[in-house]
């Protein structure tokens, strides 16, 4: 039996799909702990998995203002993980199981720990001339200013964890190396990173290295015997398929504007919705309209007829596996290139930024997502080419190799 640690971090939508991922180590015979944030302690317990507490949360970054002001944040949020994870693995550990975030992290544990490890990314974060950094970038800068920029934001990325990275190296008793020194190391070595998203979606780049995989989601876990809430279940079945709007951890604060907007939107479009309340506190009732707490996309997101999102991978990818079109509405990060993803792949309309969010533009994005058909059918196809698609079960071989 493997001893493996999965660390995942940031919010909701960052962990919540390493509880399935962790679900199919264990049923294979492994004994599987997951750290992340006492938030998600409840996530982890329901879905049987050991549970190890890493501090820090996302709040800071979330309020930060200005790029400096964000990077000191993020190098703040890093270097208090740095420390719990030590403490997580210490408790016995045989294989690291290391997210994007936790990877520079992680690295310097499996060096002073003598264990092997392994990427298992929700997002691309190699640089590659087929696409600019997921994170910062807007737009192609053609195949050359792509991989530039990539590696450009790798650099960034180095000076956030340079902090975390030299207190861990001091409290692990390795010598003194830099971020980008260890990450330089890791390539040359050929670390292998499973990436879990469709290649349907996006498609492995040619000019990335060996180890570097594509293999399909791993989804988060719920129990099979439950349900939905009856009152969504109700709603559900009191009417035409709604549209489902949520913003999940995105949009704290903001909550009213928004719950008047998608009201406005639904009800100009002629639709109904369900509205999950999230971070931004998303609330509204009527005979047409019910608002929800935390629900499987798994469960929701096949029985309506579009989903208004944020773009997060996560949902992203939930929508995706539904069948069900979009409207993605990107706030932050990765979020506006998976919104763009979605876009080209005809499977959402052109996304609306948060920013310029209205009740008008959202009811002409839902009035098209709904009855113009090229939308569903071009999410019904790439629904079932990722049925066929099982991320989990090449992570699983990952690890069992290397174990």
């Amino acid at each position: 039996m493997t001893r493996i640690l999965i660390a995942a971090a940031g919010s909701y939508g960052d962990v919540a799909p390493y509880t399935g991922l962790g679900v199919r180590l264990r049923e294979a015979g492994h004994d599987v702990a997951l750290a992340t944030h006492g938030s998600f302690a409840p996530l982890v317990a329901a879905a049987g998995l050991r549970f190890r507490e890493l501090p820090a949360d996302t709040d800071d970054q979330r309020r930060a203002d200005g790029r400096g002001e964000l990077l000191r944040a993020a190098a703040g949020f890093v270097r208090a993980l740095g420390g719990g994870l030590v403490d997580a693995a210490v408790r016995g550990t045989d294989l690291l199981v290391l997210s994007t975030t936790t990877a520079p992290l992680g690295w310097q544990l499996a060096e002073a720990m003598g264990i092997p490890s392994l990427g298992a990314y929700l997002q691309p974060a190699h640089p590659t001339r087929a696409f600019p950094p997921v994170v910062g970038a807007t737009r192609s800068l053609g195949g050359f200013g792509n991989r530039v920029l990539g590696g450009f934001a790798l650099r960034m990325v180095d000076r956030v964890y340079a902090d975390a990275v030299r207190d861990l190296r001091v409290r692990l008793s390795l010598p003194a190396a830099t971020p980008g020194r260890v990450r330089a190391r890791q390539e040359r070595a050929g670390w292998p990173v499973l990436h879990g998203f469709s290649p349907a979606v996006v498609p492995r780049p040619a000019d990335w290295r060996a180890g570097l995989d594509v293999v399909g989601n791993w989804w988060p876990h719920h129990d099979p015997a439950s349900g939905l809430p009856p009152d969504l279940d109700d709603f559900l079945r009191a009417g035409p398929p709604p549209v489902f709007i949520g913003f999940g951890s995105m949009a704290g604060g903001d909550g009213e504007r928004l719950s008047e907007l998608a009201v406005q939107a639904l009800r100009a479009a002629g639709l109904r919705g369900v509205l999950q309340a999230g971070r931004a506190g998303l609330s509204a009732s009527g005979d047409d309209i019910l608002t929800v707490g935390e629900v499987p996309h798994s469960l929701l997101f096949p029985r309506v007829a579009a989903v208004v999102h944020h773009a997060g991978a996560g949902t992203s990818a939930a929508a995706l596996r539904a069948g069900v079109p979009a409207v993605p509405v990107p706030v932050t990060a990765d979020q506006p290139f998976w919104a763009g993803r979605l876009a080209s792949l005809g499977a959402a309309t052109d996304p609306i930024p948060f920013k310029g969010l209205t009740a008008p533009r959202l009811a002409d994005a839902l009035g098209r997502a709904v009855r113009e058909e090229t939308y569903a059918r071009s999410a019904t196809g790439l629904a079932r080419t990722m049925a066929a698609e099982d991320g989990a079960e090449q992570v699983l071989k990952a690890v069992e190799r290397l174990a």
